[in-house]
């Protein structure tokens, strides 16, 4: 049986990961957030055209959340381009999903540098931006770890949470795609989150697995 959201949490300690030069460390989610019981919530963002985004726009979809910054030298650029690979296999299918990139260094992320950032990558990858604030509260509601961190040259990079967390069109979380799954797997995962209950009998990936185990659903001609 698959991990419930809630025991994955419970479970996680935060735990550095990734930490060399002055590259992103990877920081497991932990326990230590307003609202331990429920991962996702109410925030209120900005698209990188100025206009407010909250969690209402996207419902009515499947959703995969990664957050992240421009900055990051090898996390956030390798997961976006396996996520890329996957979307780009499933052709017209990944217009069923909202796929958002949130950055957690609004600092040095503006829209323009967001957008700079997000054009090597497939365009369906939504980004969105926010003050400060806007950023903590959401990365409360999902359960999202960051940290600044001071470089010897002075700048800083960011400590985050390298989880991408799938949600279905409710707003409610069922898998994540952990950091190093690869394109076959983020693929298998990325379909089945798209077209739920259209997979065959035994078909369709587990989300909660690191493999995408437990069959495939193809997209459709």
């Amino acid at each position: 049986m698959a991990p419930s959201p809630l025991a994955l949490i419970a479970s996680a300690a935060l735990i550095a990961v990734v930490a060399t030069g002055t590259g992103a460390i990877v920081l497991q989610q932990g326990s230590r957030f307003s609202h331990p019981r429920k991962v996702g919530g109410p925030f209120t963002m900005a698209d990188l055209d100025g206009r407010p985004v909250t969690e209402a726009d996207l419902r009515g979809k499947p959703s995969v959340l990664f957050f992240g910054f421009t900055h990051c030298p090898d996390v956030c650029p390798t997961t976006l381009a396996t996520l890329s690979a996957a979307l780009g296999r499933m052709g017209r299918d990944a217009d069923r999903l909202n796929v958002v990139f949130v950055t957690l260094d609004p600092e040095r992320d503006t829209p323009d540098a967001l957008r700079e950032y997000l054009a090597s990558f497939d365009p369906r990858i939504r980004g969105l931006v926010g003050t400060p604030q806007q950023v903590a509260r959401m990365a409360d509601a999902y359960h999202v770890a960051y940290k600044r961190v001071p470089t010897k040259d002075g700048d800083y990079t960011m400590e985050h949470s390298a989880t991408v967390a799938l949600f279905d069109r409710t707003g409610r979380m069922v898998g994540e795609i952990g950091y190093g799954e690869d394109e076959a797997s983020t693929f298998a995962k990325l379909i089945t989150l798209a077209l739920p209950g259209q997979c065959p009998p035994g078909g369709g990936a587990n989300l909660w697995t690191t493999d995408g185990s437990t069959g495939s659903c193809g997209p459709r001609s």
